[in-house]
């Protein structure tokens, strides 16, 4: 069994849906208001969890009722909490989702999140480094990510870089990752003044760009890779990145090729986009065996 790390947000989202996202200045009526377990280290801790691995989370939550619901989602769903600590007096992290014209757009706010700082982190240590595969975003302080790249170079554990959301990175901390997973709109942050194609080829093997319908795009070292996507009919879209970069994980840390890695995070990524809610449609392992 894959033992993965995920080091991140914990969050609740808080999402409505309407048929039309409002302008500046402009109410319109929704559709439908609800609240789910969510944040980016939590969405991915979940996913890399229903597909088999060993999931250890990293992480704070508030000492409020979205605390206790978080943590109770984490067991739940068989992810291991004895790194995630609730901090007293501060509350949950929480994205605030509309869902309108066959999109998301969403704002976070961090909340307990700010409290992963390196000397969190630190604590355990021993978790990270009985680790197969260390997951970090980037909705946690700069300085943890920069520390956690630092404590994964130094004991040669992979480590993969989810750089959502978009912010500049330093040169070390890439030069650490062992993996990035950019959108098109971070990869264009992270390599400002490059072409994608550009800056495919200085990290081969490395960075893998999403491209949403269109797949995910890397070099090999010869060649510029495109793994397709699968066609679906998208319900929600919200924790889509999220299911490819744990599935992707997973796959790696079982010692799958990278190409069928991509395609086996392509295919959970698809599924969990046919349901509601960022976790609502992530996927067990057997779905995505039975439908590759």
């Amino acid at each position: 069994m894959a033992k993965i790390c995920v080091i991140g947000s914990c969050s609740m989202d808080l999402v409505v849906s309407s048929s039309k996202r409002p302008t500046a200045g402009e109410t319109v009526l929704g559709d439908k208001f609800t609240t789910v377990p969510g944040g980016k280290g939590a969405n991915q801790a979940v996913a890399a969890a229903r597909l088999g691995a060993e999931v250890t989370m990293i992480g704070c939550v508030g000492d409020d009722f979205y605390g206790k619901a978080i943590m109770d989602n984490f067991q739940l769903n068989h992810v291991l909490i004895d790194n995630v600590e609730p901090v007293t007096g501060v509350e949950s992290g929480t994205a605030h989702i509309i869902l309108a014209e066959g999109d998301n757009s969403i704002i976070v706010v961090k909340g307990a999140n700010d409290h992963v700082t390196p000397a969190f982190v630190e604590l355990a240590l021993e978790a990270i480094r009985k680790s197969d595969m260390v997951l970090i975003q980037q909705e946690i302080p700069e300085e943890t990510v920069s520390y956690v790249s630092d404590i994964c170079h130094q004991f040669k554990i992979p480590m993969m870089l989810n750089p959502a959301p978009a912010r500049p990175i330093s040169e070390s901390v890439i030069e650490n990752a062992t993996y990035l997973t950019p959108n098109e709109h971070e990869c264009s942050v992270l390599f400002s003044g490059m072409s994608p194609s550009e800056a495919l080829r200085k990290y081969p093997n490395k960075l893998f760009i999403t491209e949403g319908s269109q797949g995910v795009r890397y070099y090999d070292g010869i060649q510029e890779v495109v793994v397709p996507a699968y066609k679906v009919n998208a319900i929600d879209t919200t924790g889509a990145g999220d299911t490819f970069n744990a599935a992707f994980a997973v796959g790696l840390a079982e010692g799958k090729s990278l190409q069928d890695s991509v395609r086996f995070g392509n295919r959970a990524a698809s599924l969990s986009v046919t349901k509601f809610g960022a976790q609502g449609g992530m996927p067990i392992r057997a779905e995505v065996e039975g439908s590759l």
